[in-house]
């Protein structure tokens, strides 16, 4: 009786060592069965045979594709251990079945592929029970099938028709189907008990280790479950040869199958991958129309693969039916977000020697999935949440300049574009010899940033490059012009602007001499020409950019701006409808007044449906208005008066609304024209509903109370919209005018003089100034301020130049 219950004791140990993989226990655990009064020696033989062959594969893995043939000296032993367990028969018929597949395990190991199967059709791997067997035979089973699988791949089919294989016969075509079909439902049965296995080891894991948690005796930690080369390939396998045949449908419907089985620890990484890949196949390989919901059943006819295959189907799952996707894009993206969870909870950032391996692979898989983030984000449009993950990912990032250059696109793409630059910095550090990073930093310096010192360092960067930016380094010099252009612009002094037009120029012919086939080269060239007035040099350089590139919409309106210059009216004309005709949507070509402008003012309806371009600045022809400062102040006592009027906020981007607004203060200077002042009282009305501070929607105000005879009201709205920007040449011209009536003549020459040093091309100013100097008797100054007007008028174009957009 003792020796029963002790010899139960003992195979309940052994039993558990066998579900926990304990292998270093098992030998003494035999001696100690063998030294028991039963009869227990054929099943210490199994025992060491499974012990000796479990060690030696985790001594010695097996690598995917490739099993050496021929006995190893270590496995001499485990079939000598395994055919004495056999021979005796005296062991239960449930042990025998595990010796049986134990020896066919090693003949897989040992590449006798025939015997293998010859030992798994004597077991009947389908008659084996798995309600209530042992956690450690779920798992052997689970090998058996995976094992069985592999060796159907590498044996061919003993079929009469094989011989006839290749003629295409209808029975050698059926052989094959079937023939995959085995191998897959083997592959599928090994997936389905390898889950189960995990599922029930981890019970038991869990189970011991609140045991030994109650227990006033210390004992060992449970450990994580290794999920062998057998047990993953019976979890991947099935899908891959789905794939490999083209049954896109089942291999979707596989990977769908398996992470939806409850998660257990030892599947924590192998779902990840699985969830990466199933989300690669989703982006890559399945449009809208062939997807399908996973809580559907797949198509019974489907355009990506053959649907006479039928797949195998289980149970082990839990419930989606809160979660409802309708398109591959959304299940894509929540697998990734998934795996990113995943990826950054499981994160190797030691740095340490030890670690690096771990590290390098952990920063791989993490890279895979924020590509394909990027993908699914980026067909959406979604680069507000892709920079926020990408943001996510920088505990990878150390020295990784891949991640860092990711996140300053998508930081680019989202309109982060002060934080891009600051990510870009980061970038050159890390890949200083690469010229496309420091030329990207003064494309957003140049424009929505306006940083213009910090962007005449990044082109020079560009052009100390040397002969290592190559190609790139006309663009350096190009960004270097656009640079100094801008900033002759924005100068108050006319000696700095004359200063920096000159460096301008230079740069721009250096680009020009490095690159003479880049149209944009000869644009800008030809643009800071016709600033300077020197506009038969501009007309030349322009034709040369036509040349190159015909259809530029820019290089157009600039040609009908210089034609305006040489008071080619018809012949500017042209050109503007020529181009209205091939970008009907480009309000910058369509000028004051025109036919576009006047069939959205017809239609106030068709106006607000309207597709509306950028925003342009009448003078600067950027969303900066004349200053940066300004722009950023009216912005934001637009928003804080919007707030106050409770208007409904602007939704979406803010450039649409402020291209309506323009339109609408476009539409308010032709009543004015017109002598209107109600009609352009209700269209200034109209732009102050969307920006109530605007020093344009002020200017225009000025204006029409000017337009109605209020002249101290117009000088009231002058006055608000130079303390918006000060440096709004037309309000200071009109407010110069309104103080020359009310003969304040040298309030009116300081405030004429100022808006001359602002833009000393502006004819109408100089002409302004010459009548105020006229009326104080300073006949020699108002002479020579009428002289430059003149001459100034003479080179003025219908509109500035600079109305064209400066940007790289």
């Amino acid at each position: 009786m003792t020796a029963r219950k002790s010899g139960s004791r003992l195979e309940t140990e052994i039993e558990r060592c066998r579900s926990e993989c304990q292998w270093d226990k098992i030998p003494e655990l035999v001696r100690q069965l063998s030294a028991k009064l039963i009869s227990n020696d054929d099943l210490g033989e199994l025992l060491q045979g499974e012990c000796k062959l479990q060690t030696y594969l985790k001594e010695n893995p097996i690598k995917q594709g490739a099993s050496p043939r021929g006995p190893r000296p270590k496995l001499v032993e485990v079939r000598k251990h395994l055919t004495a367990a056999l021979d005796r028969g005296n062991l239960k018929a449930d042990y025998l079945q595990e010796t049986s597949l134990l020896m066919a395990k090693l003949c897989y190991v040992e590449g006798e592929y025939r015997d293998a199967l010859g030992h798994y059709n004597r077991v009947n791997l389908d008659d084996m029970q798995l309600v209530g067997a042992p956690v450690y035979r779920l798992s052997m089973i689970a090998e058996a099938y995976a094992t069985k699988g592999l060796c159907l791949e590498k044996v061919p089919a003993a079929s009469p028709s094989l011989s006839n294989k290749n003629t295409g016969s209808p029975a050698s075509n059926r052989s094959t189907t079937d023939r995959e079909q085995e191998i897959i439902t083997c592959y599928e049965k090994s997936g389905d008990i390898a889950l189960l296995y995990l599922q029930e080891a981890e019970k038991v894991c869990a189970l011991s280790a609140g045991i030994q948690n109650r227990s006033p005796k210390p004992g060992p930690t449970a450990q994580d479950q290794e999920l062998g080369y057998f047990l993953e390939t019976g979890l991947q396998r099935a899908h891959v040869i789905h794939f490999k045949n083209g049954n896109l449908t089942h291999g979707v419907g596989r990977f769908r199958e398996i992470l939806r089985a409850v998660e257990t620890r030892t599947t924590q990484n192998l779902r990840m991958t699985i969830a990466r890949q199933l989300a690669e196949i989703l982006l890559r390989g399945m449009c809208e129309q062939s997807y399908w919901s996973p809580l559907e059943d797949p198509p019974t006819v489907s355009p990506l693969d053959d649907p006479t295959r039928q797949g195998h189907t289980h149970s082990k799952n839990y419930s989606l039916s809160r979660l409802i996707m309708c398109e591959n894009t959304e299940e894509a993206l929540l697998l990734l977000l998934i795996s990113e969870s995943m990826a950054n909870r499981d994160a190797v950032l030691s740095r340490i020697p030890e670690h690096n391996n771990d590290r390098i692979i952990s920063l791989q898989s993490a890279s895979v999935v924020y590509d394909l983030l990027t993908i699914a984000l980026g067909r959406r449009g979604q680069y507000e949440m892709l920079s926020e993950c990408l943001e996510r990912a920088m505990k990878f990032a150390f020295e990784e300049f891949h991640l860092w250059y990711q996140l300053a696109l998508s930081l680019m793409a989202a309109g982060k574009s002060a934080r891009a630059v600051k990510v870009l910095k980061e970038c050159i550090r890390l890949k200083p010899d690469d010229p496309t990073i420091p030329l990207l930093a003064v494309k957003l310096c140049i424009g929505p940033l306006h940083w213009l010192d910090e962007g005449e360092c990044f082109g020079k960067i560009v052009i100390d490059m040397g002969e290592k930016a190559a190609e790139f380094r006309a663009k350096g010099y190009l960004a270097i012009g656009l640079v100094y252009s801008l900033k002759a612009t924005d100068a108050s002094l006319r000696s700095t602007q004359e200063d920096y037009q000159r460096k301008a120029l230079g740069a721009f012919q250096r680009a020009q001499s490095l690159s003479p086939t880049d149209h944009l080269a000869a644009f800008y060239l030809a643009l800071q020409l016709a600033v300077s007035r020197q506009i038969p040099e501009a007309l030349g350089y322009v034709r040369q950019a036509l040349q190159l590139q015909g259809d530029d919409v820019h290089s157009l309106h600039l040609l009908a701006l210089l034609l305006s210059a040489q008071k080619h009216y018809h012949d500017g004309l042209n050109i503007i409808e020529m181009a209205l005709s091939e970008y009907p949507e480009n309000f910058n070509d369509s000028g004051r007044g025109s036919s576009l402008l006047d069939r959205a003012i017809a239609d106030r309806r068709q106006l607000n449906a309207m597709t509306l371009p950028d925003f342009s600045d009448p003078e600067t022809g950027s969303v900066h208005a004349t200053s940066i400062a300004a722009s950023r102040v009216e912005q934001a006592l637009s928003e804080v008066a919007s707030s106050l009027q409770s208007s409904a906020p602007k939704h979406g981007p803010l450039h649409p609304w402020m291209t309506l607004a323009q339109i609408w203060l476009h539409a308010a200077e032709v009543y004015i024209s017109m002598s209107k002042p109600a009609e352009a009282s209700a269209c200034t009305q109209e732009a102050a509903n969307l920006f109530p501070t605007s020093h344009n929607v002020l200017y225009m105000r000025g204006q029409i109370a000017e337009l109605r005879g209020n002249i101290d009201e117009a000088k009231r709205w002058y006055e608000e919209a130079l303390s918006i920007n000060p440096t709004h040449v037309k309000t200071m011209q009109r407010l110069g005018l309104i103080l020359h009536q009310l003969q304040r003549y040298s309030l009116s020459e300081k405030v004429l003089r100022d808006a001359v040093q602002v833009n000393s091309t502006a004819h109408d100013v100089w002409n302004s100034l010459g009548e105020v100097l006229q009326a104080q008797g300073n006949a020699a100054a108002a002479t020579e301020c009428f002289l430059t007007a003149l001459e100034l008028e003479a080179s003025s174009p219908i509109l500035p130049f600079t109305i064209i957009p400066r940007a790289l």
